[in-house]
């Protein structure tokens, strides 16, 4: 899947007003070029491409949120809209099968609620890009997990961090509740999270410090598709140029979340110290 690039484009000269002479010449090629893209009849290089999404985003259009508002009114009530951040392109098929094995839930195609949140997991990568999608649950076998201790647990596991826990009889229980499932929607653990969840799990606080810490750090949620009978259930919309200047922008607006974050971390262990269980006591 391309960029619908002659669609952009078509949106972008009607929202600036601009005529065809005045947008080639804001752009630096000729008016029969930009005919020529219109029509289908020249391919537009990578170097233009870039040029036009980058002229976009300095005009102050941003075409990736005015999509996704457009998508989400189109979206069925009983499918969700999601989104994928690529650090290129997908190529091929959609795959279970295609992320290493120690993420959240191991194995498994991952999308998230947010488009922000999305596009600033690949925000550092030269080429990447975002992908809207549709998923549809319908038949299917999914758990869901609230921030909790379970989540918190499963995502140490997953990420091999228990160490000598990991074989515990609480563990063999919670990894049981995701056997055989098509999909599982649960919070997005980013780095910030692992931090709070590593604090856990080297027994610095306990089970009800770790949750609150996490509730005050406005997790997003993910959907973790780790089947190919889920996949065929998802419905790829469109590929989603990234931006230099885009990518900083949500990197930026991501680092001042942290730093507001990171003071209702700070309240909430110091609220519920005295409160919970640590870790050994959970696991032994």
């Amino acid at each position: 899947m391309e960029f619908k690039f002659v669609q952009d484009l078509e949106i972008v000269l009607e929202l600036t007003g601009l005529s065809m002479d005045a947008f080639a010449a804001e752009l630096g090629v000729s008016r029969m070029t930009v005919n020529n893209w219109l029509s289908g009849k020249k391919e537009i290089s990578e170097k233009n491409i870039a040029s036009f999404y980058e002229y976009t985003f300095r005009k102050g259009i941003r075409l990736n949120l005015i999509k996704e508002q457009l998508y989400r009114e189109e979206t069925e009530p009983r499918s969700v809209l999601l989104f994928h951040g690529a650090k290129t392109k997908i190529e091929g098929e959609l795959r279970a099968d295609c992320s290493k094995r120690r993420n959240d839930f191991g194995p498994g195609f991952y999308c998230g609620e947010s488009l922000e949140q999305s596009a600033m997991f690949v925000a550092t990568y030269p080429n990447s890009s975002l992908y809207m999608l549709t998923f549809d649950g319908a038949g299917l076998k999914g758990k869901e997990f609230g921030v909790s201790r379970d989540w918190m647990l499963m995502i140490a596991y997953f990420r091999e961090r228990l160490g000598e826990y990991a074989g515990s009889e609480v563990i063999r229980t919670l990894t049981k509740q995701v056997e055989g499932v098509d999909y599982i929607v649960a919070p997005i653990a980013d780095n910030r999270m692992f931090e709070i969840i590593d604090q856990f799990i080297d027994g610095e606080i306990t089970d009800e410090q770790c949750r609150h810490c996490l509730s005050a750090t406005n997790l997003g949620k993910q959907y973790v598709f780790v089947t190919d009978k889920a996949l065929q259930q998802v419905e790829l919309l469109e590929r989603c140029f990234l931006t230099r200047e885009e990518k900083e922008f949500y990197l930026f607006s991501r680092q001042a979340s942290y730093e507001m974050n990171r003071d209702k971390v700070k309240v909430a262990r110091r609220q519920y110290r005295d409160t919970g269980k640590y870790i050994e006591e959970i696991l032994q």
